[in-house]
């Protein structure tokens, strides 16, 4: 039996160390039989119970590995980004709105969690940007379909002669995986550290927790000030960093084939308009889907369940078209 693959995974490893020394003691209870019909009943017994010990061993080794594949699939870490689009201080309320929707939902359902990463606020207090992680079973599989530029169309409360705006935010999620093939050079990294704005009482203005990454070769940025530690803080940036870098070469690599961005809601452009909030009409409409939802006050507390579902549904069935250019509703 090939047991390379075990042997490359931590968590099996010890066990192909444990299913090595008994296939030793098998073979040599084999070697014994042949001598005295005794003996040759004792060496059967240990035979049997040997192979059923490999047997289990083996098992389990594939049940671990197994487990992996579906984590690597469905990762159950990932991280949501919003940002403000056109709009000015409107579309910073609006990210704020949409990352507050997002969170409602995730602190409705007990298997997952919901806590920011870094925030950039606006003058007004909406967000410039975003960042949050979110973790729990299916996180990716629930909210993959949400990457796009989302857009909302109502009259803001700043609006005087009650004219409709139309403002956009958009939205990368982006999975954390376990395994990684990409290979960041420290030479391509520019490192910062600085205090943190955020909570976190007295300590955070005192000590430079937060942590700056820059990935030169890219110019890709990710800022981490959430957690309490500069180490902590820079081993989250570092993850963000690596998922930025695999969706922009899974993004190239899509860009290749025109089935696999048929195959897909969308391509997951950040670009293309997804989804517009029409809050006169109380309807929330999928470009990409062509499906409209009701009670917008609902869907900004929370219930997006229904359109996250439909969307994996019709991704199931391949009954997906494009993302809209940002045509009016």
């Amino acid at each position: 039996m090939d047991l390379s693959q075990y042997k490359e995974n931590y968590k099996t490893k010890y066990l192909v160390d444990e299913y090595e020394r008994l296939s030793r003691e098998c073979d040599e209870a084999k070697g014994m039989r042949g001598v005295d019909p005794e003996m040759d009943k004792l060496a059967e017994e240990d035979i049997r119970s040997l192979e059923l010990g490999m047997k289990e061993l083996h098992e389990k080794m594939e049940y671990i590995l197994k487990e992996d594949k579906e984590e690597e699939e469905k990762p159950r870490e990932i991280i949501l980004e919003v940002r403000a689009g056109v709009g000015g201080e409107e579309a910073a309320i609006f990210a704020e709105d949409l990352a507050l929707m997002y969170q409602r939902y995730v602190e409705g359902k007990k298997e997952l969690s919901f806590r920011s990463v870094d925030e950039s606020r606006s003058e007004m207090g909406g967000y410039k940007e975003a960042t949050f992680e979110i973790v729990g079973n299916d996180a990716y599989e629930l909210f993959k379909y949400e990457t796009g530029v989302h857009r909302i169309q109502r009259i803001p409360a700043t609006e005087k002669s009650g004219r409709v705006h139309t403002s956009t935010a958009s939205v990368i999620v982006l999975p954390i995986k376990k395994k990684t093939t990409m290979v960041i050079r420290p030479e391509d990294i520019e490192m910062k550290f600085t205090r943190s704005g955020g909570a976190g009482g007295q300590n955070v203005n005192k000590v430079e927790t937060a942590v700056h990454l820059v990935h030169k070769p890219t110019g890709i940025a990710v800022h981490s000030s959430a957690e309490r530690s500069q180490l902590k803080n820079r081993e989250k940036a570092m993850g963000i960093l690596i998922a930025k870098l695999e969706q922009a070469k899974d993004e190239e690599e899509a860009k290749k084939s025109i089935d696999m961005r048929r195959s897909q809601i969308g391509s997951g452009d950040r670009s293309e308009k997804i989804r517009t909030y029409n809050i006169l009409q109380d309807r929330v409409t999928d470009h990409r889907i062509k499906e409209s939802w009701h009670n917008i006050e609902g869907i900004f507390a929370g219930d997006i369940g229904p359109i996250l579902e439909m969307l994996a549904l019709r991704a199931k069935s391949g009954g997906i078209g494009e993302a809209l250019a940002g045509e009016d509703d």
